[in-house]
């Protein structure tokens, strides 16, 4: 014989009650409640038994039901459930409420981490592998999870559940980053979005052309290394890989001099500020135009989208749409009008600079006379940023190339 307290102390599952129940008699063994006994020899038993057996199962799947409701309520009123994601810490009010609060040193990381993404000058794993460098230690998994959670721009995920859809909700916590700014990580993550990206390289400081220029003779990346010269210093060169057999070398100080010597042709000259300006205001007075006709444009289209789904919602009552296409399309829809929703804000925000367009355009001069100064003041992985994103293109569109010193 086995005894226990209770029959909920036995099992709170009816079905494997009765399957445990079959296998102890086949061994000749009697489960018995010492507060609530049967005798099995009554067949009238059996039913007490389904009871006891059956009333904790129920209070499990009652209790069960209610905290899965409660917390989907809690998630539609935009608090965030479970444990804080990176960036956050989970904090507990006076009255005993549960909420998430910016960490102050893994979420401006975090703000980092997206901004990088965003520029798409890296790709997210080597963002990845530079803030674990920066001391915020991250999976590769838990990373991409991490930056799909829209929880960062303020958004509270609420999954579909029977005939309910799934919806975002305003969150009550503090978004580290923006919605438009979360939207083209997204974009970058599903390949909207292509951008130039550098190769995955260990950048050292005075090598900052490594993985980026290329050889006049076999056309392929050039790499870089240190020699130690015989007085014991360290000498810096740009080279192919070995084992493409090219035999290049060119000195890492001379080619980061005729880096630097580069940017002096964007200079403008004596007497061309005013030409400058006026190209300028051209450039922006167009652009502000294209800004206006693009507004309408989006505007179409989201009502383009609307009207598309109101149609699909007309073959469902006719019963000439399935109802899971409609939902799958209504959906899709409905991530294409949140994206032109944010660039139709963006757009109008372009045309309330509080900053005058002559001022704007002073400013924008005033660098172009310190090009060079700026790029040899900032780091390393600076310099490879500039270098990739605003003077390779145009080499590329050009088709010029830096020549290497013979």
């Amino acid at each position: 014989m086995i005894l226990f307290t209770k029959w909920d102390r036995f099992s709170r599952n009816a079905s494997d009650a009765y399957q445990m129940i079959a296998i102890l008699g086949g061994l000749g063994i009697e489960p018995q409640a010492i507060e609530q006994p049967l005798n099995m020899e009554i067949p009238e038993s059996k039913i007490m038994l389904a009871f006891y057996l059956a009333t904790p199962e129920v209070e499990n799947d009652r209790r069960a039901l209610n905290v899965k409701q409660g917390m989907r309520r809690a998630r539609k009123e935009g608090r965030y459930m479970g444990r804080a994601p990176y960036g956050y810490d989970n904090k507990t009010k006076e009255n005993g409420a549960k909420y998430i609060t910016p960490n102050l040193v893994d979420g401006p990381q975090m703000q980092w981490i997206f901004k990088t993404i965003a520029e798409g000058v890296f790709a997210p794993d080597q963002v990845r592998q530079m803030v674990n460098e920066k001391g915020l230690s991250i999976s590769r998994s838990n990373f991409y999870r991490e930056i799909r959670n829209p929880v960062y721009c303020g958004k509270i995920v609420v999954k579909a559940y029977k005939e309910e859809e799934e919806q975002w909700v305003d969150g009550m916590h503090e978004p580290l980053i923006s919605e438009g700014l979360f939207q083209e990580v997204q974009d970058v993550l599903s390949g909207r979005k292509i951008n130039l990206r550098l190769q995955a390289v260990k950048l050292q400081e005075g090598l900052p052309l490594k993985g980026i220029i290329s050889c006049n003779t076999c056309d392929r990346k050039l790499t870089a290394s240190a020699s130690k010269g015989r007085k014991g210093g360290m000498y810096y060169y740009y080279h192919a890989q070995h084992i493409y057999g090219c035999g290049c070398r060119y000195k890492a100080d001379i080619m980061n001099e005729n880096m630097a010597d580069e940017l002096l042709k964007f200079v403008p000259k004596e007497g061309m500020e005013e030409i400058y300006k006026e190209v300028a205001m051209d450039v922006y007075k167009k652009f502000k135009g294209d800004t206006h006709s693009g507004r309408k444009g989006i505007t179409a289209e989201i009502e383009l989208l609307n009207a598309r789904v109101a149609k699909a919602r007309e073959l469902v009552f006719d019963d000439k749409l399935d109802t899971d296409d409609f939902r799958i399309m209504k959906k899709e829809c409905e991530e294409q009008i949140r994206r032109l929703e944010l660039n139709l804000a963006e757009a109008k925000g372009k045309n309330s600079n509080v900053l005058s367009i002559d001022r704007m355009i002073s400013q924008a001069i005033s660098a172009l006379y310190q090009l060079r100064k700026l790029y040899l003041s900032c780091d390393v992985l600076k310099r490879e940023r500039y270098w990739v994103r605003y003077f390779a293109k145009i080499y590329d569109l050009t088709e010029q190339v830096i020549e290497p010193p013979d």
